[in-house]
């Protein structure tokens, strides 16, 4: 886990105002199976095989694979920088992701995507933890991490 506290307090209030603002079918569905925001930290470690949506720019959706790391409370995930869904988010940065487990996790978040490495603009403040954290997990300096792979962020 590396969340603060003051982004645990971040996330277990859109956890909240989500369940909240939900449809009441919704929430029959998850009654008493949600789960606070220290909780899902502890749950999502390591990388999670996400559902990307992003639109093309005719408006029609697009639904394709990402490998996410839920970390500070937010999705992190890459994909090369020549890659469909990488010119859809650079031109409609809005998008939706899903992490499901079957019957007993369901993730599902709906963002403006923020990209964290870009090609010809300086990178954001956490570039450096997040490029040492993606080398350390995936133990490959097989590419070039600014140049080749585009990472970007929602929630």
């Amino acid at each position: 886990m590396r969340e603060t506290p003051e982004e645990l307090d971040q996330l277990q209030s859109l956890l909240d105002s989500s369940l909240s603002g939900s449809t009441a079918h919704l929430r029959s569905i998850v009654e008493g199976r949600t789960i606070t925001a220290p909780q899902l930290t502890g749950v999502l470690t390591g990388m999670c095989t996400l559902a990307l949506s992003t639109v093309t720019a005719k408006g029609e959706p697009r639904i394709s694979g990402a490998d996410g790391h839920f970390l500070h409370g937010r999705w992190h995930f890459g994909t090369a920088r020549n890659a469909a869904k990488a010119r859809h988010l650079a031109a409609r940065p809005a998008a939706s992701v899903a992490h499901l487990r079957g019957e007993d996790l369901g993730v599902f978040t709906h963002g403006t995507v923020e990209e964290l490495n870009p090609e010809n603009a300086p990178t954001t403040a956490d570039w450096q933890e997040l490029l040492a954290y993606l080398k350390n997990f995936y133990d490959d300096d097989a590419f070039d991490w600014n140049r080749e792979v585009v990472r970007r962020r929602v929630g």
